[in-house]
């Protein structure tokens, strides 16, 4: 910062200045009241004393008044020092809710008098996931990843997308997050996980289906900086099913320590609530052993750098005055290295 001093041998110059000018000044002072009789009576020692007392009260209220008037006069002194005071406040963490999902239906915001089926989800899943957030004091941003395009479901490749949006918002970290898959008890922990930590909120100890030692589906939390790190999910995977145990690999080897949630008051059968629905089909099907094959070896070939993808509508809907920031996306398919991504006739 420049301001009145410069530098530091400037600020040293003007201060001994000031120093010598206060010394004269109280000694002046002084040399007129030696006349009186009370300073005569005092001690030679005391009057010494006085006079470095008086000196050093003289000199800072000289540079009181010096500071003052810098901060009055310079303007830009003025704007540096807002800015430092800025940069010292540490800006608050916000959660981006990633909910990758595939509604082909046009109602989806309600347009249509007949409610579709992920509407529903989201209609109870929003304000649910958004009071649960508020009660913990977490910011966020609820992001609904739509794939609207003519192929299989990837949820890996609408997580990267994703990814990519919190990053325009402007979140530091995110949540993947099953839209039927509820937070049912207030001790799971929603903070940011701090840099290097894979939070998995679902842990199998407690999520209502799942239960084995790979197994990071559900609600897994991260920062963005680590997902970026290890270059987000694969995006091989079309149709449900395998692309958490790749992405775990990932978490391995990228030496991030994995983290499940523990100590809960509840079990199983409680902490979560689970509405998914018997008329929501999931789209299993692998359609040769070659492509089989394919899907279960790590991918080190696609990731976050080179997902493809349009952005074909950004909008916000609200679900009981919940906003949901819904992100219509057209995931690109290279046929000539996973044909798959095609449902067979």
């Amino acid at each position: 910062m420049q301001g009145v001093a410069g530098n530091d041998e400037t600020a040293l110059l003007v201060f001994l200045v000031l120093w010598v000018f206060g010394i004269y000044f109280i000694f002046a002072i002084s040399r007129m009241g030696m006349a009186t009789c009370w300073w005569r009576r005092l001690p030679c020692r005391t009057r010494l004393c006085l006079r470095l007392y008086l000196s050093i009260i003289a000199v800072i209220l000289l540079c009181l008044v010096l500071f003052a008037y810098t901060l009055i006069f310079d303007p830009d002194v003025t704007d540096i020092n807002l800015s430092d005071v800025q940069q010292l406040t540490p800006k608050p963490h916000e959660l981006c809710v990633i909910v990758p999902f595939r509604d082909r239906e046009p109602e989806l915001a309600g347009y249509l008098s007949r409610e579709s089926f992920e509407e529903r989800n989201f209609a109870e899943f929003a304000p649910h996931i958004q009071q649960f957030l508020d009660n913990q004091n977490v910011k966020h941003v609820i992001l609904a990843m739509n794939q609207t395009d003519q192929y299989r479901f990837n949820r890996a490749s609408l997580i990267n997308v994703g990814w990519l949006e919190s990053d325009r918002i402007g979140c530091d970290y995110l949540v993947m997050h099953d839209v039927d898959l509820l937070p049912a008890n207030p001790q799971i922990d929603y903070s940011f996980p701090q840099l290097g930590f894979v939070r998995h909120i679902s842990s199998p100890e407690y999520h209502p289906k799942y239960n084995y030692t790979k197994f990071i589906g559900g609600i897994l939390m991260l920062t963005m900086a680590d997902y970026k790190a290890i270059d987000g999910m694969s995006n091989k995977y079309w149709g449900w099913g395998l692309e958490d145990d790749e992405f775990y690999l990932r978490i391995r080897d990228g030496n991030l320590n994995l983290t499940r949630v523990s100590n809960l008051t509840t079990d199983r059968t409680n902490s979560f609530r689970h509405i998914h629905g018997k008329e929501r089909k999931r789209d299993y099907a692998v359609v040769t052993k070659t492509q089989r094959e394919m899907k279960r070896k790590r991918d080190r070939i696609s990731g976050l750098h080179n997902v493809h993808y349009v952005i074909a509508a950004r909008r916000t809907l609200r679900f009981k005055d919940t906003p949901v920031r819904v992100v219509d996306v057209l995931l690109e398919c290279d046929l000539s290295w996973t044909p798959y991504c095609v449902m067979p006739k």
